[in-house]
């Protein structure tokens, strides 16, 4: 959970908020087919919805900002160091625009290649 005060009260942003917003961000990315569960099952991560993303990314607190770690399906044929790259791009600017907080790292696990449709 994020903290932040300003001179009207006290703002707290649930790490479902913020996990959901990462992983729209993550998922606009080309390249990305989905976002992946942290656990494989099977010798497989299961690709989540929309509504599931939070199984997908987990968000600490660092000590400037927050560190989210995102776990990612890519397609085949794409160069994963570019998708990565673009990942933490999109989302570090999505996060520090949309709710105004300081991100420390955006750490990116690929669990899986699929191909694209």
């Amino acid at each position: 959970m994020i903290q932040k005060s300003t001179e009207l009260g006290h703002i707290e942003l649930s790490n479902d908020v913020i996990a959901t917003i990462c992983g729209g961000a993550a998922t606009e990315c080309y390249g990305v087919v989905g976002m992946a569960s942290q656990k494989m099952i099977d010798g497989i991560y299961d690709l989540l919805k929309k509504e599931n993303y939070s199984k997908g990314i987990k968000v600490e607190n660092g000590e400037t900002g927050a560190i989210i770690s995102l776990y990612v399906i890519v397609g085949y044929g794409v160069k994963i160091s570019e998708i990565v790259y673009e990942v933490q791009k999109k989302v570090k600017y999505v996060l520090e625009k949309t709710l105004d907080i300081n991100i420390e790292a955006v750490n990116v696990y690929v669990q899986s290649i699929r191909v694209m449709d």
